[in-house]
């Protein structure tokens, strides 16, 4: 079968199977907060979002009483109870609240998490989202690629070198970077660099300031040596912390290639060490690395809770956190469905690399 029929059919059969998952796990998660009455607070506040406004709107016309607009709202909200299914059972709402939840048209109910997304209510989820989610991509996604960008040529010359000074060294950074909490790490890097140095902010929130398009197109350099100011510290710090994982788990698939007998052939006919990491370990370690790259970037746009929070970083993890201190329905479910669909593609973007790095991949 020629390649790219072989690809197109992996492409169309991983799809439907990865987009029916997503499907399946959003509806499951309507359902859920449906059962447990979520919904209808769901709903209940976009209605009463809807009825400030008017409310708002109304008081501002000339020749009405209070009354009457008492009675426009109350006649605007039985409407809106059954344009939106609220006389009917939470069941019957399921199919309605996973296209709303598709769509990302569900509201904010929360004013903290308003705040986090540097937001004012009435805003809709999705804009909360992607006001967050550019921020969780300086601060943690970043970091990711960097430590990646380090751990990807040295992990396997380390592995090269089993056994070595350096092979030791890596084995036990990678030991304390995995036993110490990012968020702990966090915390002394702030009263370090921050409180005693005094050459890093103690305060983040700021960055929401100059995160902003206007910022960028009136003063480009400034802004960007604010955003610098602001992010430098939580990218280092994170790196710090990722790279002694990512050096172990790349070492640890290329010490298995290490042993392999083409690999012990090449050395014996004294070829250079970097042609042999570069030809031999590295192109036949590309398959489990890919992987590795593909689900870390997924992840990592899903925010950390509690180290976002110690830097007081306004990204997807305190989006998550305030959303569940504040029971904001709305946006749980929408982060749940975005970070799910983030993972999906993912996947289905592995899926085709395997086949296409490894002819061996069956459909």
């Amino acid at each position: 079968m020629p390649v790219d029929r072989r690809i197109l059919n992996v492409a169309v059969k991983r799809g439907v199977t990865l987009g029916g998952s997503l499907i399946i796990i959003v509806f499951m998660t309507a359902v859920i907060i449906g059962a447990t009455g979520y919904d209808t607070k769901i709903l209940n506040a976009l209605i009463e979002q809807r009825l400030q406004a008017l409310k708002q709107s109304l008081q501002q016309r000339e020749g009405i009483t209070a009354e009457e607009i008492q009675q426009i709202i109350e006649n605007e909200r039985a409407r809106l109870r059954e344009i939106y299914g609220l006389d009917k059972p939470w069941y019957q709402r399921l199919i309605p609240m996973t296209i709303r939840t598709f769509k990302l048209e569900l509201n904010v109910t929360s004013d903290d998490v308003a705040n986090v997304a540097g937001l004012r209510i009435p805003v809709s989820v999705g804009d909360a989202i992607r006001a967050a989610l550019p921020r969780t991509v300086i601060m943690i996604t970043v970091a990711e690629i960097i430590a990646m960008a380090i751990a990807m040529p040295l992990a396997p010359y380390i592995a090269y070198k089993r056994g070595s000074l350096m092979d030791k060294g890596v084995v036990t950074y990678a030991a304390i970077t995995n036993a110490a909490p990012l968020w702990w790490l966090a915390m002394i890097a702030i009263y370090l660099f921050g409180f005693k140095a005094g050459v890093a902010p103690t305060q983040y929130r700021q960055i929401l300031s100059y995160l902003k398009w206007d910022q960028f197109t009136s003063a480009p350099i400034e802004t960007l040596y604010n955003v610098f100011y602001f992010a430098y510290l939580p990218i280092l710090v994170t790196v710090f912390a990722f790279l002694g994982g990512w050096l172990y788990s790349v070492r640890a698939v290329a010490i298995r290639v290490v042993a392999e007998d083409y690999v012990v052939v090449a050395k014996a006919k004294g070829l250079p060490e970097r042609m042999v990491v570069r030809k031999y370990i590295l192109r036949v370690i590309a398959g489990p690395v890919v992987t590795f790259i593909i689900l870390g970037l997924a992840s990592s746009i899903q925010g950390f809770i509690i180290t976002e929070t110690v830097f007081d970083w306004p990204g997807m993890g305190s989006l998550y956190y305030q959303a569940i201190l504040s029971g904001d329905a709305p946006t749980i479910l929408g982060l749940i469905y975005v970070t799910t669909l983030v993972y999906v593609l993912g996947r289905y973007i592995l899926e085709l690399l395997y086949v296409i790095l490894d002819p061996r991949v069956k459909m």
